[in-house]
Parts: C-alpha cells; sequence; structure tokens
C-alpha cells in the first residue's frame, strides 16, 4: 500500500547518439523481455531524436509513460515513470542522474568516457532508484556515495586523495600529448 504511494521510476536509460544502450535499468516489468526492452529503447530514441533537448530537459508522453529527456554530447539520458507520476520529480531524478555523472566524470560526459567509467554510472544508478522507489537526487551525495564505493578499501585516506590528484594529472597529461 506505502508503495503505491511513492514516486516512482519505471527505467533510466542512457543511449549513445545512435541509440544503443550505454547503461539501462528496468525497475518495471512492463518489459518483460530482452526484446521489448530493446524495441521500447529504439522507439524512444527515434521519437525523441528531432527534438532539441541538449539545453534543458524535455518532457514527452509515450505508450501511456511519461518519458523525460537529455540530450549532452552524444549521451542521451533518459528517465521513464508511468503516465499518472509527477513530471517534476521525474525531471529532477533525471538531473541528479545527470549531474552526478558530470561530477564523476569531472565534466567530461561523453560516451567514451562514460564507457571507461560504466562502473561508476551504474553505482550512480543503485544510488539514485532502489526497485523503482527514488532514494536520492542530490547529484553530490550520490557522487560522494558512488566516490567511497569505488575507493580502494586498504589504502589510507590520506593516500586516496594523493592517489586521485596524481590519476586526474595523468588524465590531464594524456589529453595535452593526445591532442
Amino acid at each position: 500500500m506505502a508503495r503505491d504511494l511513492c514516486p516512482s521510476v519505471k527505467n533510466i536509460l542512457l543511449l549513445d547518439s545512435e541509440g544503443k544502450r550505454v547503461a539501462v535499468k528496468y525497475y518495471s516489468d512492463d518489459w518483460p523481455t530482452n526484446s521489448s526492452k530493446l524495441a521500447f529503447e529504439k522507439s524512444v530514441f527515434t521519437k525523441t531524436l528531432k527534438s532539441n533537448a541538449r539545453v534543458e530537459a524535455e518532457i514527452s508522453m509515450f505508450e501511456n509513460n511519461i518519458v523525460i529527456y537529455k540530450f549532452v554530447q552524444d549521451l542521451h539520458f533518459f528517465v521513464t515513470g508511468g503516465e499518472e507520476e509527477n513530471e517534476l520529480i521525474l525531471a529532477t531524478v533525471l538531473q541528479g542522474f545527470f549531474d552526478a555523472v558530470a561530477l564523476l566524470l569531472r565534466s567530461n560526459v561523453d560516451k567514451r568516457e562514460a564507457l571507461e567509467n560504466l562502473d561508476l554510472i551504474l553505482l550512480c544508478l543503485d544510488e539514485i532508484v532502489d526497485g523503482g522507489i527514488i532514494l536520492e537526487t542530490d547529484a553530490s551525495i550520490i557522487a560522494g556515495k558512488v566516490a567511497t564505493h569505488s575507493m580502494d578499501a586498504d589504502a589510507p585516506l590520506s593516500e586516496q586523495t594523493i592517489t586521485q590528484a596524481w590519476a586526474t594529472a595523468r588524465e590531464h597529461l594524456t589529453r595535452t600529448l593526445l591532442s
């Protein structure tokens, strides 16, 4: 009974610019088979492709579902809820997911970076929604929880920050050399 009163999410999708999966999580039985999930992803991608959701999120009704979406570079972010869900809550989930991913990828939000850090993105999804119930929408809290999961548990806290600093410096040097 109480679960029916909570706002819920049916799925969160992260697709590339061709509509292929980068990271997806389904929390509803509306799409029981993998082929039905792929068909939904393809049709949602095709329907939203021509929209200009790069500046701010767009809202669309699709197959009796509310779909909130936003595009950044070559990534397409989607959050789907039932037709009775509050669009503002779904938009907050989408923005929290997008902002957490941007924080974790150091504002370099593109497909290559997302695939290299897929573990962090999947942890993000787990921190935001559990079983369809929204747990957290604050990007800094989500990114903080994901970062603590991904740290080396054996390394002392002072060494972790140095290790992270070296990783960032190495990343910048690599980008400079490849440019």
